[in-house]
């Protein structure tokens, strides 16, 4: 457990200091020669970001956790309230995050025109922030709220701006009480159930219905535009890239499935196994920052 008076600081890059090793140098070659010389899709996890110090669920070193589910969300309020309190700790850490080496190399590959599209499972936003257009954002955005009532959004600063009013001396009440966990959703485990217990939700301010996180939560389908502008992506290349992803649900591990049956190549950079691996060209476990980096600064033109 991380105290949350002295999480680890957000940064803005990743070290890319040190020589490749051998093996992993051999492996970028490999990867850049079955990605040059035509357009390719990339596909990124939480993998990425935990350069720019947003840890992940599911890669070496992250603690076990069950997320949430939309079921556990809308079925109880107390559930409501020990989500939204938690994500109002992790947002006002997690909104200070910057863009890393790694998401300025993928806007820098769609710059040069080597990208059929992006597609992400992370809904922190930091491949917009980098540069890239052609984004889809797979599971949501963390910077956005839906009424599961109404329908209308908010912005999630405009909301945090709101639980402050309703919670004053929460968030330092929350880092003096010490201990918390951080996920990639913002959200954070809390030991303190009374600091939970204590904590108002804001209803709609349109119709005073129950408001949500504008992401895909566990339970729930991804909407199917998202799904068919990604297949388009996959389909317009010649290749998909995966980066940082361990590809353990099924929303990320379909477009790897598409393209393999394509018969395109699968290139796979990630630390740690994947459910994708039997099905990639080249799997590299390497640092996913620094691996990108050198295929932006490598890959030539088409």
């Amino acid at each position: 457990m991380t105290g949350f008076a002295s999480l680890p600081p957000v940064v803005a890059a990743e070290a890319t200091s040190g020589e490749l090793q051998p093996g992993e140098l051999a492996a970028l070659r490999d990867i850049r020669g079955l990605l040059a010389g035509g357009r390719f899709a990339v596909l990124t996890g939480a993998g990425l970001s935990t350069d720019s110090g947003i840890p992940d669920y599911r890669g070496p070193g992250a603690a076990p956790r069950a997320p949430m589910t939309y079921q556990e969300f809308i079925g109880e309020p107390g559930n409501r309230q020990r989500y939204w309190a938690r994500n109002h700790i992790g947002w006002s850490h997690l909104r200070k995050a910057d863009p890393n080496d790694g998401h300025a190399a993928v806007a820098r590959l769609e710059h040069r025109g080597l990208l059929t599209g992006l597609i992400t499972q992370n809904v922190d936003r930091l491949h917009e922030e980098a540069g890239s257009v052609n984004v889809v954002d797979l599971h949501g955005r963390f910077d956005q709220v839906v009424c599961l009532d109404c329908g209308r959004r908010y912005s999630r600063r405009l909301l945090a701006g709101v639980l402050d009013e309703l919670n004053p001396g929460f968030l330092e009440r929350a880092r003096a009480a010490g201990a918390v966990e951080m996920a990639p959703d913002a959200d954070a485990t809390v030991e303190d159930a009374g600091l939970i217990e204590s904590f108002v939700v804001a209803r709609c301010p349109a119709c005073g219905g129950t408001l949500k996180p504008d992401f895909v939560y566990f339970g729930e389908n991804v909407p199917k535009d998202r799904v068919e502008r990604s297949y388009a992506m996959v389909d317009e290349a010649r290749a998909l890239l995966v980066a940082g992803s361990s590809l353990t649900v099924m929303s990320g591990l379909r477009f790897v499935r598409h393209a393999a049956k394509q018969g395109k190549a699968v290139v796979i950079i990630n630390r740690g196994p994947t459910r994708g691996d039997s099905l990639a060209a080249v799997k590299l476990e390497a640092g996913v920052s620094r691996a990108l980096t050198w295929l932006a600064a490598e890959l030539p033109p088409l």
